[in-house]
């Protein structure tokens, strides 16, 4: 009699544990995305495009925040962090999913993949970047793109999109950044997977239809994604985040077994990187429209879905106030059709003339006080020069730097660096075991518990 209620009792707990796992699952993480990143996204929403209430992933019911750094500093690279995120351990900076002893550590993707659910990494990034590349692969360095793209053919992912071509193409093909002549490409599609490659395949990725077990590989550019400020404003028609989500979400729901699906905005980190106040701005509006793909697929199954947006750290130690004022302008960035990073720094090429004519029509900067133009002038004789100490303008060219910092002065948002910082990063989450997510809790810890979810 014991024994039959013993094994009534267990039966019980383990329909309970079931019924409390989501079955498909949502992971956002925000490259470089702060509190301050998030919120001057949402105060140019409302104060500068006229939106009403709050982003999406502010709107989420249950909120926490989470510690960042790495084992070997306070202040983490983001392959550490990824490494924490995806797997529940703390590594060295630099190091993919492998821990300083040597010993490879297995991601929320691999235990979902075995578990049954399909799985899913998108990025605005190149696919081979440090986060993704935690999810599909172990390297004890996040350079070695190449190893970690070999990673990915036999690392049984479903769908991938992103950019990041040249790493998956032979040495012999144009662009490629691989020692050796493997068509990972071809490897692809032994394995079964429907492959798109290159600027060209845009069209048949979008116009695809989601059958079955269909697997599918897409790096859509050579190099990343372009920022959501370029992409609007060019004649590329490359797919959004919120695209690419769109179309893995359609792809990945066509298992019974439900998914897991790593998303993730790596431009916000590179912006922020540069100073570039417009381009945090959209990249962090892009995520959260990428995030709306999401609970659209939330509302449909709400009881049986997860949605966590998180950041892997902070980038640009960004602040919201300058000086002794007490107010943004957030209207100085509205006419910014260009990021600093892949447009501005490449077009001082010393015509002074050339180049203030397009900070004035693509950067809003036709109105440049003496003090604005002087700075950008004195950046102008460094650059010239030659002779600069480049730890002062991080990997960036004096000039677009000292028009960055115009922009950020002008809107009074500034930042305090070129790197990363180890400050804490807001966590929102909606739907099944949201409310796990909550409290102040360290990067680990997320993806432990994902990780239970999904086993």
């Amino acid at each position: 009699m014991k024994k039959k209620a013993v094994i009534f009792i267990l039966n019980i707990l383990v329909s309970v544990m079931t019924l409390a796992a989501p079955k498909y699952v949502f992971m956002f993480i925000g490259d470089g995305l702060g509190a301050a990143q998030r919120q001057i996204a949402e105060y140019y929403m409302t104060d500068v495009e006229g939106g009403e209430g709050k982003l999406l992933m502010n709107r989420f019911p249950v909120a926490g925040i989470n510690t960042t750094h790495s084992l070997n500093t306070l202040v983490t690279d983001s392959a550490a962090a990824g490494t924490a995120l995806a797997t529940g351990h703390k590594t060295n900076n630099g190091m993919i999913s492998m821990l300083p002893s040597g010993e490879k550590v297995e991601s929320i993707a691999q235990y979902a993949g075995r578990s049954g659910m399909k799985t899913g990494l998108v990025t605005a990034t190149r696919l081979t970047h440090a986060t993704p590349a935690v999810f599909a692969s172990t390297n004890v360095s996040r350079g070695n793109e190449n190893e970690i793209a070999d990673d990915f053919v036999k690392s049984g992912i479903d769908f991938f999109a992103g950019g990041g071509y040249r790493n998956f193409i032979p040495q012999e093909a144009k662009g490629s950044k691989r020692k050796d002549s493997r068509d990972l490409g071809r490897e692809f599609k032994r394995e079964g997977y429907k492959v798109f490659m290159g600027e060209n395949s845009v069209g048949d990725f979008m116009d695809l239809k989601a059958r079955g077990d269909q697997k599918v590989f897409a790096a859509l550019t050579s190099s990343h994604m372009p920022y959501e400020v370029d992409r609007v404003n060019s004649r590329d028609h490359l797919p959004s985040l919120a695209d690419m989500t769109r179309k893995g979400i359609e792809v990945l729901s066509q298992g019974e077994k439900g998914f897991f699906m790593m998303v993730e905005a790596g431009r916000i980190d590179h912006a922020a990187h540069a100073n570039d106040a417009a381009s945090v701005i959209h990249d962090t509006l892009a995520l959260d429209r990428a995030v709306g793909e999401a609970y659209e697929f939330y509302k449909r199954y709400p009881e049986e879905t997860l949605i966590v947006v998180v950041g892997d750290h902070e980038t640009g130690g960004m602040g919201l106030g300058y000086g002794k004022n007490y107010f943004l302008k957030l209207e100085a960035l509205k006419d910014v059709r260009a990021s600093v990073d892949d447009v501005l720094q490449r077009k001082y090429d010393g015509n002074r003339k050339a180049y203030f004519e397009f900070i004035g029509r693509e950067m809003g900067l036709g109105d440049l006080s003496a003090e604005e133009r002087a700075s950008i002038v004195k950046a102008m004789d460094i650059e010239d020069s030659g002779d600069y100490n480049s730890a002062l303008f991080g990997d960036y060219t004096p000039t677009s730097v000292a028009t960055a910092h115009v922009l950020a002065k002008r809107s009074n948002t500034m930042f305090t660096t070129y790197a990363h910082t180890g400050t804490q990063i807001p966590l929102s989450a909606v739907g099944r075991g949201a409310e796990k997510f909550s409290g102040f809790i360290d990067n680990t810890e997320i993806a432990e518990t994902m990780i239970e979810m999904v086993r």
